[in-house]
């Protein structure tokens, strides 16, 4: 087997910059090249099959061949070593705390915006800050029951934090799926590796959902609430549901009396106390956001203001996602604890700030500019690739709502040795880690490694044509 390594101004994953496997990529680089082509591309049938089979797919909106496709699917794991892990993980602890607290006091005494931390004209400007949940807070103070921050690493090979995602975080399922998949089909790659389980993620998220039910006493009941199956999730909301053993819903499974929630059963109705729910907070409740909504729940949000029901991530979380925001976390951090933030960011320009709006239209052919709220790679300038005719459009969007779009310098992803029609070459990746909040935070050992399928492409995401690897963390060496 011929290994094509970057050789670029990419930081390779797998290979140093004179082309020899990293040492604790040796042991998967021996296994392959022990394989014959045939061999490889007889496994690769295998995994295809069992994606199909298992139905482990995603919807893309608006695709006429079809509203499902299995998820691609790489079987070249991502490997961490245990001290990188370890470094990534107290960030992620970090932030995920700074970002409950940030939650928390924006909804409450807003201190950062006495402060001016973080300026309110800003804040009180974005479409995810819902005025509707002042002075709510949900049982056990926690609002970021499940974030997954997207991480990248640099032409250092230096992690940097991409964005955060607080309201519902997809993509776990895969995680699980992709480390049964390679158990089955390559179990030679594990030989050498300590690899750290996941099996468990199911388990930890119902613990984390169960710990913020209200009614400690007793013995309480979670649901996950999904729009249906026609959403790009709804694999995962079936799966999540189905590995946890709670029951999977719609919102006109669920109703609401004297402030409480309660699920249709074939036995009558049964009192409900956690609701996670997969569901834009927009939908979640007809009553509160948009009167339209066939998906949400009446009264859903009456019942969370009195306490009876707890609801993850807690609406209004999404105000932790906007893009604008983000450009502030290292602030945020120093200031809810006192620290530096561990983990790097991108430099970003805010659209909000009128000079660096100005530096963003002039020098948009050399920057990524992004809306703030959007995610899944939509409404994305690539200005590097992109043509004058299309840079001067989005230009031209911009200008109607300047405080909607954001700047960042194109960062040079990693790449990863990923197997593309018949051979191996070299794919920028990102890492989605999943961090819990529960009676502690919890980061699960691994993560949704997204690669870019397509040679060159830098989008990642699903919807945008990438893939997925198995990302495998390895555990420390005894006594070290």
């Amino acid at each position: 087997m011929k290994w094509v390594c970057d050789g670029g101004a990419a930081f390779d994953e797998a290979f140093d910059r004179d082309g020899d496997a990293r040492a604790h990529y040796r042991g998967i680089v021996g296994v392959l090249e022990s394989f014959t082509q045939g061999e490889v591309s007889r496994r690769e049938r295998l995994q295809k099959l069992a994606l199909m089979d298992q139905g482990i797919t995603f919807t893309v909106y608006g695709e006429k061949e079809g509203l499902e496709r299995i998820f691609p699917f790489d079987f070249v794991p991502r490997v961490v070593t245990a001290r990188e892990w370890e470094r990534l993980e107290a960030g992620l602890v970090q932030r995920v705390t700074a970002l409950n607290l940030f939650i928390a006091d924006v909804y409450g005494e807003q201190k950062c915006l006495k402060d001016n931390v973080l300026p309110p004209a800003l804040l009180l400007s974005r479409k995810e800050y819902k005025r509707e949940l002042l002075n709510v807070r949900p049982p056990r103070g926690v609002y970021t029951h499940v974030v997954g921050t997207d991480i990248i690493r640099d032409d250092r090979g230096e992690f940097l934090v991409l964005e955060d995602n607080c309201r519902c975080p997809s993509g776990v399922s895969y995680v699980l799926e992709n480390r049964n998949l390679m158990t089955r089909v390559f179990p030679e790659l594990f030989g050498p590796y300590p690899v750290r389980p996941i099996k468990d993620y199911p388990n930890l998220l119902l613990d984390a959902l169960l710990h913020a039910a209200p009614r400690t006493a007793e013995s309480p009941v979670a649901v996950v609430l999904s729009p249906g199956i026609h959403n790009s999730a709804f694999f995962e909301h079936s799966f999540l549901a189905r590995e946890m053993g709670t029951t999977l819903v719609e919102g006109r499974d669920l109703l609401v009396e004297d402030n409480y929630v309660f699920m249709r059963t074939t036995r009558g109705r049964q009192r409900v106390d956690v609701v996670y729910r997969r569901i834009d907070e927009d939908f979640l409740d007809p009553l509160v956001f948009r009167r339209d909504s066939l998906l949400g729940v009446p009264g859903l949000l009456n019942a969370y203001r009195a306490g009876n029901v707890a609801i993850a991530n807690a609406p209004g979380a999404g105000v932790a996602d906007d893009k604008s925001v983000y450009a502030f976390m290292p602030q945020l951090i120093k200031y809810y604890l006192g620290e530096e933030a561990r983990l790097g960011q991108v430099p970003t320009y805010l659209g909000f700030r009128r000079e660096d709006f100005a530096f963003m239209r002039e020098h948009a052919a050399e920057l990524v500019i992004k809306t703030t709220g959007d995610s899944g790679g939509y409404n994305v300038l690539m200005g590097p690739f992109a043509t004058r005719t299309e840079i001067d459009a989005y230009v031209a969007r911009m200008r109607k709502e300047p405080t909607n779009y954001i700047a960042q310098p194109l960062v040079e992803l990693s790449t990863h040795p990923t197997y593309v029609d018949g051979r191996f070459g070299p794919r920028r990746i990102d890492l989605r880690p999943f961090i819990l909040f529960g009676d502690g935070v919890r980061v699960l050992p691994g993560g949704l490694t997204r690669v870019a399928l397509r040679k060159g492409s830098y989008v990642v995401n699903s919807s945008q044509g990438g893939g997925s690897k198995d990302t495998w963390v390895l555990a420390p060496r005894r006594g070290g």
